[in-house]
């Protein structure tokens, strides 16, 4: 039997590397290199990563059905071309920033007196800015997991697409395990527009792969017969069991209606298992490396700050990648349905967030053996990798209970809700923390004062998360049922 399903997922994998890591330049760098030209605040940055993830959430809801109706091929390669643009946009601000403003030169920007109305114009300016081009990263962006987990139910049975899916879901942890060591150098060396320029330029190299090596299984001419049988395993299993009790029906099922979509249960699971979620994630993704700079010092450019990153999303890689295998056991091993082995796995990750209430606690600890930073650095890797684990499994909940035809379409939805979830809690964090700052010791929470207290309540909120997510996705599909 050929393997080539594996360099498919391959090429999934480098996909959402490259979507991470565009995702990860401007939080790599807001804090140390862009905020100190544009005059930002914590709660500038916060509006930015909001309306991404709003937009986000927004394009999802149509970059399913976009995929749906374009397929894989041509709808992954409009979705990769879009984000690598919007990427590299980014690179133009400072100078569109200072052309507005009439100011010659970035030492110019930075000498702008701190809280003055020019000030003030060139955040507001800056920020308009930043958010046109993460408009048009966003729109491109969303397109990546439908499009990946299309990908993988035409390439994978179903008791294999959660270990795939965590392959390649794998990816955005080495983006952003890549990231750190990368990006700061590259904003250091060459300033941080190029950082852009050179991370978004990698998705166009994607693009010139993927037109060569993907095709449908059936028209790939690297699957044999072998493994063309094994891909459509089901399918034959489920055909066999409708030509027994109501004749046999065609391969290719009608699409359901996008509005119909709405209508089921399991849809409606999907949305609030990602909406509870996905915040979590892109919390930490936005905000870890801001983070380890206000609590530690350790800037993202800085050695250490590198390395705790680093290391964060090394336990992420790590540990996640056994979030996907383990449902593939209970199936083998115990026999259960997909849908239950997934539940199953689930519920097991949906403890791992749980750490993240010890993260600020053992941050301030005092008599702490080792650097306190790397308390939460450990613990936040845990919490990270319960989420990879947790996002392969429910992303293959929709290829278990939906047909081909609509499995982009219910991604996208499913995406929607979990950029939705993002922007709340991205908007929320850069005001609470801008907000505590201010106040100083005269905000606490649990013992906490000023920001570690702000830190400490969004930690309390990414730790129940997903066990919440997970009663409620239960509630509504308490067992394995397929819709037709």
């Amino acid at each position: 039997m050929s393997n080539y399903r594996w360099v498919i997922c391959a090429m999934l994998f480098f996909a959402t590397t490259v979507n991470y890591m565009d995702r990860q330049v401007l939080s790599l760098t807001w804090k140390d290199f862009i905020a100190p030209e544009f005059h930002w605040t914590d709660a500038d940055y916060g509006t930015i990563t909001s309306v991404f993830s709003i937009l986000y959430a927004v394009f999802c809801l149509f970059a399913g059905k976009f995929i749906d109706w374009m397929g894989t091929k041509k709808g992954y390669l409009w979705a990769i071309f879009v984000w690598s643009l919007g990427a590299c946009l980014h690179a133009a601000c400072g100078w569109v920033t200072m052309q507005i403003e009439g100011i010659e030169s970035v030492e110019a920007l930075k000498a702008v007196e701190a809280g003055s109305m020019t000030a003030l114009s060139i955040a507001t300016v800056s920020v308009y800015l930043f958010l046109f081009c993460r408009s048009v990263l966003a729109m491109g962006e969303s397109g990546n997991f439908p499009a990946a987990i299309k990908v993988t139910a035409e390439y994978f049975p179903k008791k294999d697409r959660a270990f795939a899916t965590s392959i390649f879901n794998a990816g955005a942890s080495i983006g952003a395990l890549a990231a750190p060591v990368s990006i700061p150098p590259l904003a250091e060396l060459f300033g941080w527009e190029m950082a852009f320029i050179i991370i978004g330029g990698l998705g166009f190299v994607w693009m010139a792969l993927w037109v060569f090596i993907y095709d449908k299984p059936a028209k790939s001419s690297h699957v044999n017969e072998a493994e063309l049988a094994y891909i459509h395993q089901d399918e034959e299993e489920e055909q066999g069991a409708k030509s027994q009790e109501q004749g046999a029906e065609s391969e290719d099922e009608p699409a359901i209606g996008f509005l119909k979509c709405f209508t089921y249960r399991q849809t409606w699971s999907f949305i609030f298992g990602k909406f509870m979620t996905d915040g979590v994630w892109w919390f930490y993704l936005f905000w870890a490396p801001a983070y380890f700079s206000d609590q530690f010092g350790y800037k993202s450019s800085s050695g250490m700050g590198q390395l705790l990153i680093f290391t964060l999303y090394a336990i992420v890689t790590v540990v996640s990648i056994f979030g996907g295998y383990l449902p593939k056991l209970f199936v083998e091993k115990r026999g259960m349905n997909p849908y239950a082995g997934r539940m199953l796995a689930m519920l097991i990750f949906a403890f791992f967030p749980l750490f993240a209430l010890f993260a600020q606690p053992l941050a301030m600890w005092e008599q702490s053996p080792i650097d306190p930073a790397w308390w939460p650095a450990i613990i936040i890797g845990l919490a990270g990798a319960g989420h990879q684990a947790w996002s392969a499994n429910i992303f293959s909940t929709v290829g278990d209970m939906f047909p081909k035809s609509t499995i982009a379409t219910v991604t996208g939805i499913g995406a929607m809700a979990g950029g939705l979830g993002s922007m709340i809690i991205n908007k929320c964090s850069g005001n609470l923390f801008t907000y505590a700052e201010q106040q100083g010791s005269a905000f606490t929470f649990l013992g906490f004062e000023a920001k570690p207290a702000g830190y400490m309540i969004i930690f309390c909120i990414c730790a129940v998360a997903y066990l919440i997510g997970w009663c409620i996705m239960k509630m509504l599909v308490p067992k394995y049922k397929q819709v037709k």
